[in-house]
């Protein structure tokens, strides 16, 4: 059954659950990037969850990343005394990707329509079906998150589960091959914009598992890219990198993971599988809503169903963090031994 955007229907009305804070306004222009000078090298503070609340969006084409000194970096102490670099651009190894340490719903990383609540643990929806990816992805191993239904009005619908990167934040998870989704109404699963029987439609006060298993391929490099060698560029006094999308070379290069499966589960209860060997990468959390319903996420420790974890010996979200610092400081550290030559070179200006 192939999926399009009407209006879908949901049968609960409201009750009267804990409300959380939205922001009136949180999602910042995009405004024009300019190259950085070094006084933008200065550290500026950051918001409680660590990210500017005025930001530049991931948009078809670029992705942005937000950037930290890196006190590792050769030369930093005498980049940070030199009148030299003045109106030059930073380069880009001084820096490293800021890695959040919580799974939260990502600012930069949804289509600006959509509303995140303060503590960024709840999105509402508004309109047309659009999508929010969480902070941190996952690669390999097995991994597990819920989604509670706060409010889900007569018309909204959601469509949620398992995404990639590049899918498309402007339309319902599972519209491409980028996403594998769940929808609240007669419980479709969706990918590639076909829709399949899966479960029982799911309502508002349900809450929902999400379970993803992702066998290692032994042959692969799983460290993340450091973004070293991207341009900087300064957006409200932080510095990101900006990145190009691949997403022709990403769709060539799929291949499936075998013995990879999503399964999602209704108040504890296992739905059965929804997909198995599904596309190799790293999948993130994601959320799409259509109308104005809420969700709030909980990517643990303190789970509602916990026996879901021993079950089936996976992970909750929330033990990604460590290991995705560790992770992003190797793939660092490699990258300044691996180039130490030429970054010499940079700071003597040859």
């Amino acid at each position: 059954m192939a999926s399009s955007f009407p209006d879908e229907e949901s049968a609960l009305s409201k009750n009267n659950r804990q409300k959380r804070k939205f922001p009136g306004t949180d999602s910042g222009p995009t405004g024009k990037k300019g190259r950085p000078s070094s006084d933008v090298a200065a550290n500026v503070k950051l918001p409680p969850h660590g990210y500017p609340l005025e930001h530049p969006f991931n948009k078809d084409g670029y992705r942005y990343i937000l950037a930290e000194p890196d006190p590792h970096a050769p030369f930093r102490q005498e980049f940070d005394e030199s009148s030299d670099w003045a109106g030059k651009p930073i380069p880009g190894w001084l820096y490293r990707t800021l890695v959040p340490h919580s799974v939260l719903l990502a600012l930069h990383d949804r289509a600006p329509q959509l509303k995140i609540s303060e503590d960024r643990l709840a999105v509402t929806g508004e309109r047309g079906y659009c999508m929010v990816r969480a902070t941190h992805s996952v690669n390999r191993g097995c991994w597990y998150f819920e989604i509670t239904i706060e409010e889900m009005p007569e018309g909204a619908a959601t469509r949620l589960g398992w995404g990639r990167e590049y899918g498309n934040l402007q339309a319902p998870l599972g519209y491409d091959k980028f996403g594998y989704s769940w929808r609240s109404r007669k419980g479709t699963k969706f990918t590639e914009s076909h829709g399949k029987h899966y479960s029982e439609a799911y309502v508002e006060g349900d809450t929902l598992g999400f379970l993803i298993e992702l066998p290692e391929e032994t042959a692969l490099d799983y460290l993340p890219n450091t973004f070293k060698d991207r341009p900087l560029v300064k957006f409200k006094s932080h510095l990101y990198y900006e990145d190009k999308d691949k997403i022709t070379e990403t769709l060539k290069n799929l291949h499936i993971l075998q013995g990879s499966r999503i399964e999602f589960f209704k108040n504890g209860q296992s739905q059965g599988v929804a997909f198995e060997d599904i596309y190799a990468g790293s999948y993130f959390p994601a959320i799409s809503i259509h109308k104005s319903a809420t969700v709030s996420v909980n990517f643990g420790p303190a789970f509602k169903y916990p026996e879901v974890l021993g079950d089936r010996k996976a992970k909750g979200m929330h033990d990604r963090v460590e290991e995705l610092i560790t992770e992003q400081c190797l793939a660092d550290t490699l990258y300044l031994t691996e180039h130490d030559g030429r970054l010499r070179l940079d700071n003597m200006g040859i």
